[in-house]
C-alpha cells in the first residue's frame, strides 16, 4: 500500500511539476513578447486591408510605388539572395510587401548602432596597427595569404600577428577547464562576451571565479546576448550580477517591437585575461557544451586559446562592442598586454595568426571572404566542420568548383539536428555538393556544434562563423584564421579522428528522405536569408 502511495504521490509531483512549467511558459517574458508581436502582425494585416480596399482606386499609384522599391532592391550593395527574398513578397502582395519592407528599411536604431560602432572602431585603431616586420617576413612565405592579411585589415580593421601561441581544444570540457586556469590567474582585467549564458555547473562554477577575482580588486565586465539568453535568464540577471560587483550588461535586450536591428544578434563568444590570453570559438556558457546536459546526443564543439600579441585584437573587439551602449569615454589603453609580462619559455610563437570580427553593420562580410579564400586557394584538400548549410549561390559555387578541380573538399555536419528546418536546408544542398564532388558526413553520436575549416596542412580557422546566412550576414561574429601554426596540425587531426565517428552521406540515400522533407527544404531556400 505505501508502495502504490509512493507511485500515486510521485506522479501527482510530476504533473503539478508540468503545470508549473507550463504557467510559466504562459506568463513569461517569451509569450508576452511573441502576443505583442502577433498583435503588431496582425494590426500591420488590417492596415494593409484597409489600404488594399481603398488604394484600389489609386492602383497606379501603388504599383508605381513597388517598382520604386524593386529597383532600389535591385540597386542595393547586398547579397542577391537577399534581394530575391524581398522581391516575392513586394511582387506578389504589392501593398503589404512593400510597406512592410519600407518598415524594415527605416530603422533609425540600426543607424545609430552603426555610427556608434565606427566611433568605437576609430578610437581603437591606433591600437591596432600593422607591425610592417610581420607583414614583410608573410610577404616571403606566402603572397597569397598576405593578400588575405591586407584585406582584412583594410575592411575588417584587424591585423596579422606573430609572437603568439594558439592550442586548440576539440571538445568543450577541455576549453572549460583552460578557461577556469586561466581566469584563476588573472590579475588586472576579464571580458567575457558570449551569445548565451545560461546557469549550471559550467556557469556557476565560472561565476563563482569571477566573483572572487572581483573581491581581489580584478575588473569584470561581462556581456551576453538578449536573444541568445532570453529564455534560460531571468529578467533582472544583469542587477543580480552588478550586485555582486561585476560589471554585466545585455546586447540589444529583446523588445516586442517589430524592428530589423534585432535580427542583429551578438553571436561572438570572447573570453579576455589581462590582455594576453583570449578564448574564442562555438562554446557557449552552458551546460550542454561540456556534455553535463545532453539535449541532442554528444554535443561536439571546439575552441581556441591565444597567449602573444594576437590578443590585442580581441580585447579591442571587446571593447568596441561594449561601448556601442556606453556615453562615458573608454581608455582603451587600459586593457593592452602588461610589457612586463612574460610568457612561459615552452611556448612555441611561431606562424601568423590574425583574429578578425565580422559585423552586420558595414556590408561587409569578412567572415564568408576568410572561408572563400580558403576554399578557392586550397591545393589539395579543404576539411569543414559546421551545424548548418544554409549556403548561398557564391559558396555553393566555391565548394562546387574546388571539388570539381581535385581538391578533397570534406564536410562534417550533425546527424542529430538542433533545428529541423535547419537540417532540412542543409539536406536540400546535398544533391547538388555530392554530384560535383563534395563529401558530406553526419556526426553520428549527436549534433555537431563546432566552427572549423582547416587546409593543406597549412591554414585553418576557428571560430563563431556557422555556413549558413545568419552568421555570414546578420550577426555579429569572430574568429582566428591560422597560417603555418604549429596548431593547424592539432585541428586537422581532430578533423580525421571525428570523421572515425561519422556516417557518409551517398547521393542513393538522398531520395530515402521523406519527399515531403525534401519539398520543405527547397521551398524553405526562399526564405533561407531571413532565417
Amino acid at each position: 500500500m505505501n508502495h502504490v502511495k509512493k507511485q500515486i504521490g510521485g506522479v501527482e509531483v510530476q504533473r503539478m511539476g508540468r503545470i508549473k512549467k507550463m504557467l510559466r511558459i504562459i506568463f513569461g517574458r517569451s509569450m508576452f513578447a511573441v502576443i505583442s508581436l502577433v498583435i503588431q502582425i496582425l494590426v500591420l494585416a488590417a492596415a494593409y486591408r484597409f489600404l488594399s480596399f481603398y488604394l484600389a482606386y489609386f492602383y497606379g499609384a501603388v504599383t508605381l510605388l513597388s517598382a520604386l522599391v524593386i529597383i532600389y532592391i535591385l540597386n542595393k550593395e547586398e547579397n542577391p539572395s537577399f534581394k530575391m527574398s524581398w522581391m516575392v513578397p513586394v511582387t506578389a502582395v504589392p501593398v503589404f510587401g512593400t510597406f512592410f519592407y519600407m518598415l524594415v528599411e527605416l530603422q533609425i536604431i540600426e543607424r545609430l548602432m552603426e555610427k556608434k560602432l565606427k566611433s568605437s572602431m576609430d578610437e581603437t585603431e591606433c591600437y591596432l596597427h600593422q607591425n610592417p616586420r610581420v607583414m614583410e617576413r608573410l610577404l616571403k612565405v606566402s603572397r597569397r595569404n598576405a593578400n588575405l592579411a591586407h584585406y582584412i585589415k583594410e575592411y575588417g580593421h584587424y591585423p596579422t600577428y606573430g609572437n603568439t601561441n594558439a592550442q586548440y581544444y576539440p571538445l568543450g570540457e577541455g576549453m572549460f577547464e583552460a578557461m577556469k586556469r586561466e581566469i584563476a590567474e588573472a590579475k588586472r582585467f576579464i571580458f567575457l562576451e558570449f551569445f548565451i549564458i545560461e546557469r549550471g555547473e559550467m556557469w556557476d562554477s565560472i561565476l563563482e571565479l569571477l566573483e572572487s577575482k572581483s573581491r581581489e580588486g580584478v575588473e569584470v565586465r561581462i556581456m551576453y546576448d538578449g536573444m541568445g539568453s532570453f529564455t534560460v535568464l531571468p529578467y533582472n540577471y544583469i542587477k543580480i550580477l552588478q550586485d555582486k560587483g561585476l560589471k554585466a550588461k545585455v546586447f540589444s535586450p529583446i523588445r516586442p517591437v517589430l524592428s530589423s536591428y534585432q535580427n542583429n544578434r551578438d553571436h561572438r563568444k570572447i573570453l579576455v585575461i589581462d590582455g594576453h590570453t583570449a578564448f574564442t570559438g562555438g562554446i557557449n556558457l552552458a551546460d550542454e557544451y561540456i556534455n553535463r546536459k545532453v539535449r541532442f546526443g554528444h554535443w561536439k564543439d571546439t575552441g581556441i586559446m591565444l597567449k602573444g600579441d594576437a590578443v590585442t585584437s580581441f580585447t579591442m573587439m571587446f571593447l568596441q562592442m561594449w561601448n556601442i551602449s556606453e556615453k562615458e569615454p573608454e581608455k582603451y589603453e587600459d586593457y593592452l598586454r602588461d610589457p612586463e609580462y612574460f610568457y612561459p619559455l615552452e611556448l612555441n610563437m611561431e606562424g601568423f595568426v590574425i583574429p578578425y570580427g565580422d559585423s552586420p553593420l558595414d556590408k561587409e562580410s569578412v567572415g564568408e571572404e576568410v572561408y572563400l579564400d580558403i576554399i578557392n586557394n586550397a591545393r589539395y584538400y579543404v576539411h569543414i566542420m559546421t551545424p548548418y548549410l544554409i549556403l548561398d549561390y557564391e559558396m555553393v559555387k566555391a565548394l562546387t568548383f574546388a571539388a570539381k578541380r581535385g581538391v578533397d573538399v570534406s564536410i562534417i555536419l550533425p546527424h542529430i539536428p538542433d533545428k529541423k528546418y535547419a537540417f532540412l536546408l542543409a539536406k536540400s544542398h546535398y544533391g547538388e555538393l555530392i554530384r560535383a564532388g563534395v563529401k558530406i558526413w553526419e556526426y553520428t553520436p549527436g549534433f555537431m556544434h563546432a566552427k572549423v575549416f582547416t587546409s593543406d596542412d597549412t591554414k585553418a580557422a576557428v571560430g563563431t562563423i556557422n555556413l549558413d546566412f545568419r552568421s555570414l550576414y546578420l550577426h555579429f561574429e569572430c574568429g582566428t584564421y591560422l597560417y603555418r601554426n604549429e596548431v593547424i596540425r592539432d585541428v586537422e587531426r581532430d578533423y580525421q579522428e571525428t570523421l572515425s565517428l561519422c556516417r557518409r552521406v551517398l547521393l542513393e540515400d538522398i531520395p530515402n528522405d521523406p519527399w515531403y522533407e525534401r519539398f520543405a527544404g527547397r521551398a524553405l531556400r526562399l526564405f533561407a536569408p531571413l532565417m
